[in-house]
This record gives structure tokens, sequence and C-alpha cells, in this order.
């Protein structure tokens, strides 16, 4: 089946007026949610530096981003390319003066940018460690730092905005991956960084989600050959990353009015609310335990708990 290319832009659509910065949009899920921005009549920003799906290589190519940008205006829409590092403070502070500098304004921040350096944990260097850290958690917090403290001033100056973000975790986030701790343990961190963002920021008039989506992308489609295969033709392709964009709009959009805090699991026809960490069984003796007390405690509560979730390729 072809890959998805940007419908017309419809100018009058659910972000007619908003300005959005993707970021990794030159290929993947990044890709699909800047068409389907600009479809919705959004006027985007495109971040991606051309890397390799390891990080390495690009040399700051905007290659693939420009693609997006020219895809978005030949459907009759409005984009422009960022070639910045957005996990560094200088990319970062860029991205929203772009926005600001080709548009005169900046409504929503979409985090994606990512990549894998797969590993078991004793053999996971520490490079890898750190550069997946980060491009997933760095390259997260730093453009939504930027991208809030421009929202406040403008809440100060009695320009109340009606700003989103929404930031990109994963199932191996939520439940943990096998031979991925680097990115599982990066993008666990960024669901509680959603959480304190949605916390803080919601006084300036700015909402913060999570997704958890699973597509067919350069990260996914050789780790999960099989599952993220492409059907025959015709048939309905589950893992297309555009099946994923229609939440990442809405939620980007006015219309995600009241919605912050949350995060979702997404993926071909499917949409569910994560409901995270709740206090399950518990018992309150009112005194200290003996360790072997404290065990025969965590025994019984553990029969009434319910079981946890798979962890990703464990056997």
């Amino acid at each position: 089946m072809t890959e998805p290319t940007a419908p017309t832009a419809h100018r009058a659509g659910l972000c007619a007026g908003r300005v959005v910065a993707v970021t990794g949009a030159g290929r993947g899920l990044g890709r699909a949610h800047a068409l389907a921005f600009a479809a919705e009549g959004a006027r985007v920003v495109v971040n991606d530096l051309g890397v390799r799906p390891d990080g390495s290589g690009g040399g700051g190519s905007c290659g693939p981003a420009r693609e997006v940008v020219e895809e978005i205006v030949a459907a009759g829409g409005e984009a422009v390319v960022h070639g910045g590092d957005i996990a560094t403070a200088e990319g970062a502070a860029s991205l929203v003066t772009t926005a600001l500098d080709a548009f005169g304004r900046l409504d929503t921040l979409v985090n994606n940018a990512g990549f894998l350096r797969d590993r078991m944990l004793v053999n996971l260097d520490e490079d890898d460690w750190d550069a997946v850290m980060r491009v997933h958690l760095k390259g997260h917090f730093l453009p939504l730092k930027h991208a809030a403290a421009h929202w406040r001033a403008e809440a100060g100056a009695g320009r109340p905005p009606v700003a989103r973000v929404i930031n990109t975790s994963s199932g191996a986030g939520l439940l943990g991956s096998v031979g991925q701790g680097n990115y599982a343990a990066a993008k666990a961190g960024i669901v509680a960084l959603t959480l304190v963002a949605a916390a803080e920021l919601g006084r300036y008039g700015v909402q913060v989600n999570a997704l958890a989506p699973a597509a067919r992308t350069r990260m996914t489609e050789q780790v999960f050959a099989a599952t993220m295969a492409a059907p025959g033709e015709g048939a309905f392709d589950a893992m297309a990353p555009a099946n994923v964009s229609p939440l990442v709009v809405w939620l980007g959009s006015a219309a995600s009015d009241g919605v912050t805090g949350r995060v979702f699991e997404a993926e071909a026809g499917r949409i569910t609310v994560m409901e995270g960490w709740r206090p399950g069984p518990t018992d309150d003796r009112g005194a200290r335990r003996s360790p072997a007390e404290a065990g025969g405690t965590v025994r019984r509560l553990l029969a009434e708990a319910a079981e946890p979730g798979r962890v990703y390729g464990a056997s």
C-alpha cells in the first residue's frame, strides 16, 4: 500500500488559524502529524535533522523536512523548515522564534523527535544511554520550556493563549521493553514530565498531554517486523502512521478544551485512555513490621492485586 500524501489543505479546518511546530517531522509519525495539521488549516513548522534511525549522520541536513514542507505547500498549505537541534537550548529556542518570525504566533507544540540505540542492559554503553536520553527526554523538555516561557509571557501581557502540547511516549515507557532500557526509561520520563507540565502550565492557558503510539516507522519496522508489515493491496493498513495523527490533531486544537494531563495509546482504529499508577491493595497495621512480617504482608497483598502488564519481548 502506498504511503499517504498530503491531502488538499482546508483553511477552515479544525486548526484554521493555528500555528503548529512538530519535531522529528521529516518522516514517520512526525511527517504524518505535520500533513494532518496542514490538512486541517494549520500553518506548520517542520523540524527534522535528517539523521539515521540511530541518530547518526544527517549533518544538519534538512532534506526530509524540506520535502514535507514542499508537500504541504503543493497541497495549498503553509509550512516552513526548522533544522535546529531541539535537544540544545539554542535549537529549542529557535524552534519557537521560527514560528513567531514566519507566522507571528505559536499555538501547538508536538514533541516527536527521537531515535533508537537498542541493547540488552549488560551490553548498553553509557554513550548509547546518554544519546537516547538526550534526544527523547531532553528533546522534549527544552522545546516545552521555551514554548511555555513564550505562552507565560503572552498570558502576562493580557493575551492568554489557547496552547497545546502533545508529547510522544511509548508502550515501552508504560510497560517496559526488553532490549530497550534506555528508550523505555526516557519514554517513562516523558510521561512524568507531561503530568508536571500539565499541572504547572494550566494557569497560563496551556494543556499538555502525552501519546503512546504504535505505528510503522523507521524505529519499529525492524524491531517489530512481523507486527509492522504492510498488508496486501486494498486492506486496512493498521500500522500506518497516519492512523495516529487524527488524535494528535484534535489534542492540538482548541476543540480539546479541558483535556490535560492525560496519556493516550493510539494505533490502527483504537484509542485508549491510560489510567497509570493507582493505589491497589494496602495494609496498615499502625506499627513497624519485622522483615519477615513485611514479606508476609506483601505476599498477601500481591495475591489480591491485579497482574502487572507484560513487558514487551519478555519470555
